[in-house]
């Protein structure tokens, strides 16, 4: 088979690894790709949203299979650009990943079928907003509707926080056209588990657990982020856990978005928050997440490429989906002063050290070849350093000490990934 991937970050290379272990596969592509992608895939110049181009390259090289791994194409509705040209595609049709694309679609879904989630108020104009702020319960949480990489939440510890955060998302446009619509949202504690799972329209089947680590500071502070790490599976996701978000969350909304004629095909990651009164769900996403993809994936035993092709055909139930008994963590390496202002262009050293070094990964985000072959920083995230262990604290030891095997200007990270689990 021929495979297309698309996006260019640290989730599309952890695909583009995996999809590379399968034996039905002989070539890979992704567009745009990066300069780790590279290693493992043909890079190809075309933008992520350049749908018409992505379709005209998969039917002149005879792409058999595409596989889309970011949110925007998603939401944009890239797949039933596909499937009307009559090319094979993983992910959900724009009509399903409106689950991610609205954050006020997927609460009121949630309201609607009965799946537990935060008690919330949906508001399209600043003044409403700030008149039911006055009266509000603090901290609370505001969210733009739309797509904002993963930054669009806003936790308010007082209504003056909360008045500035209505300004900065629906009048100064922070994250633009997706502030048009904010949720308006009550502050949920607990702690915060991510599972993503596979989903054919019907049946749906559940990778292992995971945690983020969100914000860009030691000890949780500083700004939110796209994720500065992650660990995989969570101590904190027990069985009771499961059992209960089976019977009330998974199926539950699966079969939800197929009874609102939206069927989902392709991945859904629920982030959820393990409250004093259960489990309940922060939010949707309609793809892996990043960097989840990169510690969940390594401990897949599964042939990707297999379950790609049930969740599109519709025979999901017959995967038996299947993962190491083994542990897994991914500490991003980003460039000082994201994710603000920061700068690109720095040679990054030390990759040979993770050739051939069984369980270790080194997954780029950020990269790219400059006019000299070599390989630079090309973003606020620029790495994810990945190990794996038989534990998660031997996985947490391997995964920094192997970040002392790759360096940069610049470089930033976190120290405490997966520190939670030393509680446990």
């Amino acid at each position: 088979m021929k495979v297309l991937v698309v996006g260019g970050g640290g989730r599309e290379h952890a695909i583009c690894w995996k999809i590379s272990k399968s034996s039905k596969v002989s070539k890979i592509y992704c567009a745009p790709g990066n300069a780790g992608i590279a290693e493992v895939a043909e890079c190809v110049n075309i933008k992520a949203m350049e749908f018409d181009k992505l379709a005209a390259f998969a039917k002149d090289n005879q792409i058999d299979l595409t596989v889309v791994g970011m949110d925007d194409p998603l939401v944009g509705g890239i797949v039933d650009v596909f499937e009307a040209e009559g090319l094979r595609v993983f992910g959900p049709r724009k009509n399903a990943a409106i689950l991610e694309g609205s954050k006020a679609f997927s609460k009121d879904l949630m309201k609607k079928y009965h799946i537990p989630t935060a008690a919330y108020e949906t508001f399209t104009s600043p003044e409403e907003a700030k008149k039911y702020l006055e009266t509000s319960k603090y901290p609370i949480v505001l969210k733009a509707d739309g797509l904002a990489l993963g930054k669009g939440v806003l936790i308010c510890e007082t209504k003056e926080d909360a008045m500035a955060g209505v300004n900065e998302l629906m009048l100064d446009k922070k994250f633009g056209s997706a502030g048009n619509t904010i949720v308006v949202e009550e502050f949920m504690t607990g702690r915060e588990v991510s599972v993503l799972s596979f989903v054919d329209g019907n049946t749906i089947k559940i990778m292992s657990s995971a945690q983020d680590h969100k914000r860009a500071k030691d000890g949780d502070q500083g700004l939110n982020t796209g994720g500065m790490g992650n660990f995989s599976p969570s101590p904190f996701y027990t069985d009771e856990v499961d059992a209960f978000c089976k019977k009330y969350v998974y199926q539950a909304t699966v079969d939800a978005m197929k009874a609102e004629g939206r069927p989902f095909k392709g991945v859904i990651f629920f982030g959820l928050m393990l409250t004093p009164e259960g489990p309940k769900v922060l939010e949707y996403n309609a793809r892996f997440g990043d960097p989840e993809a990169q510690v969940v994936l390594p401990r897949m035993k599964n042939d990707i490429i297999d379950v790609f092709e049930a969740c599109i055909d519709g025979t999901l139930d017959q995967i038996d989906l299947q993962f190491e008994d083994n542990a897994c963590v991914c500490v991003v390496l980003a460039s000082d002063g994201y994710p603000l202002a920061y700068e690109k262009g720095f040679e990054i050293t030390g990759m040979e050290n993770f050739k051939d070094k069984d369980g270790y990964y080194l997954f780029h985000a950020g990269s790219k070849f400059d006019e000299n072959g070599k390989i630079v920083t090309n973003g606020g995230r620029v790495l994810g350093v990945t190990a794996t262990g038989k534990t998660l604290k031997e996985a947490r030891a391997n995964a920094y000490e192997a970040t002392e095997w790759v360096n940069f200007d610049n470089k930033y990270m976190r120290h405490d990934i997966g520190k939670a689990i030393d509680e446990v």
